[in-house]
């Protein structure tokens, strides 16, 4: 019973405009390859900036600045602004799902009918 609700749950979610709109989205952002350039960018020098860090190296002026500038060219990106909000609305769905999902849990656990169906 609860894998088939699961699954019915996941079918719904699947057809929601916010899961709809992350694929899109997700399509665009692979399509471009300038914002994939950027994405690999800011992903090397954060990978960078982390191996410093490990090795106990605080990253200098000019890595950071590199850094910051990486991320605010991605981050005014239209393609990127538009998956980071379509990412955000389904988080935001994702989290009311959620929500209810724990209000059914202590709801269910207070009860004192079992039901099976």
């Amino acid at each position: 019973m609860i894998d088939q609700k699961a699954q019915e749950l996941g079918r719904l979610l699947g057809q929601s405009e916010e899961y709809k709109s992350l694929t899109r989205a997700d399509g665009l952002l692979k399509a471009d390859a300038e914002c994939r350039k950027l994405l690999e960018d800011v992903k090397a020098l954060d990978e960078e900036i982390e191996k410093g860090a490990r090795e106990g190296k605080e990253p200098g002026p000019e890595q950071l600045q590199r850094y910051e500038e990486a991320v605010r060219t991605l981050q005014a990106h239209p393609v990127y602004q538009q998956w980071v909000s379509a990412q955000a609305n389904f988080e935001k769905l994702m989290l009311k799902v959620n929500a209810q999902i724990a209000d059914g849990i202590r709801k269910g656990a207070a009860s004192p009918i079992i039901t099976l169906g």
